[in-house]
């Protein structure tokens, strides 16, 4: 059974850090490109970032260069996003996706930027 449990979500001040992760099961971790994506409240969902199966190279959106990294335990299971400078308007509900040849979705962790 596939699984991708996202964790570390919460509310924090502008400016602060939070660290999301999301632990996989049930497929072959290290075969997939893995990406966090956002949706905040009547928005689409985007991707925030992306980090190959290998972990060599990365991709973000615009609005979240220089403030988050993207990263991946490939013995662990896990990815990782760091949040750092965080924006009110990083507020939103984060999932994480694996894709490979097909994508598979976790069930989001909510992430609240507020003072």
């Amino acid at each position: 059974q596939v699984q991708l449990v996202e964790a570390g979500g919460g509310l924090v001040q502008p400016g602060g850090s939070l660290r999301l992760s999301c632990a996989a099961s049930g497929f072959t971790f290290s075969l997939y490109a893995m990406s966090w994506y956002r949706q905040a409240p009547g928005k689409e969902r985007e991707l925030v970032a992306r980090i190959t199966s290998s972990g060599d190279n990365t991709n973000y959106v615009d609005s979240v260069k220089g403030r988050f990294t993207i990263s991946r335990d490939n013995d662990k299971n896990t990815v990782f996003l760091q949040m750092n400078s965080l924006k009110p308007e990083d507020t939103a509900v984060y999932y994480c996706n694996a894709q490979r040849y097909i994508e598979y979705w976790g069930r989001g962790t909510q992430v609240t930027v507020s003072s």
